[in-house]
């Protein structure tokens, strides 16, 4: 299953100085985190399994910040219903541009650090081009092909809601590696496991539940990763969702390095 962006929710500006827009401080913090990551022990994890986590990216005050914003429209694009459109039950929404400011310092921090794992992943399943060693000149590229509109989201879940599996592609320019970092405290919700499934050539699936702790991050292939067989290098294809939550909420925050058509 691929998604696509929906319903365009109204503009309105001005959404940061607006009375009870959220203090996210200072941003520089994230940066730091994001460099304090031991990038060589996630390219092995990816290598070897198709995601790597991240403890710590979001303080716990920048999660309830995100979470805050969800209730205010002026800071989304779109809103989508899962069950209207069958991805499952819960919903989320796209963010607009300008990003929240720990939305923005996370994908441009994270994006040089998960280039080079790109590149190589392309290079390794001969796939023509090359990966920007900056987000910018990379946005730049997908904003050329027509896909301009921006596609980190916050997804919410409450009992009984689930995520079915899927890919996030929205064009043809595609990064192939994304993240989702949890926003809510394990304890205040009940199931809702981070799921990947991997599909192998003439294999049968693979699946894997990620747990994650409040602020970490879950980076995974979008679509596909190369895996090192007896025969050499063969295509894997991944999937991801979410499963059914039995009580309570359950926030996340998507980071996705390309942009929408």
């Amino acid at each position: 299953m691929t998604r696509r962006p929906a319903a365009t929710l109204p503009a309105r500006s001005g959404w940061r100085g607006a009375a009870g827009a959220p203090n996210f401080g200072d941003m520089t913090a994230i940066g730091t985190r994001v460099g304090s990551v031991d990038w060589m022990a996630v390219a092995d994890a990816l290598d070897a399994r198709g995601y790597a986590t991240a403890p710590g990216l979001l303080a716990p005050a920048e999660c309830q910040a995100l979470r805050s914003l969800y209730g205010r429209d002026e800071a989304f694009r779109s809103r989508v219903l899962m069950a209207r459109h069958g991805f499952g039950r819960g919903e989320y929404k796209y963010l607009r541009y300008p990003l929240p400011p720990p939305v923005e310092a996370l994908r441009q921090a994270v994006y040089p650090r998960l280039a080079p794992i790109a590149q190589r992943w392309r290079e390794a399943l001969k796939e023509a081009g090359r990966f920007p060693a900056a987000l910018d000149d990379y946005l730049a590229q997908c904003h050329a092909a027509g896909q301009t509109r921006p596609t980190p989201l916050i997804l919410k879940y409450g009992a009984e809601d689930y995520n079915c599996l899927h890919q996030d592609l929205y064009g043809d320019r595609v990064f192939p590696l994304q993240m989702t970092v949890l926003l809510s405290d394990p304890r205040d919700f009940a199931g809702g496991e981070f799921l990947l499934v991997e599909q192998r050539p003439r294999m049968q699936s693979k699946g894997e539940v990620v747990p994650l702790r409040k602020g970490e991050a879950v980076i995974f292939a979008v679509h596909h990763r190369p895996v090192r067989g007896s025969r050499g290098i063969y295509r894997v294809n991944q999937r991801h969702g979410v499963s059914r939550v039995i009580s309570g909420e359950r926030y996340t925050l998507g980071v996705i390095f390309h942009d929408a058509a």
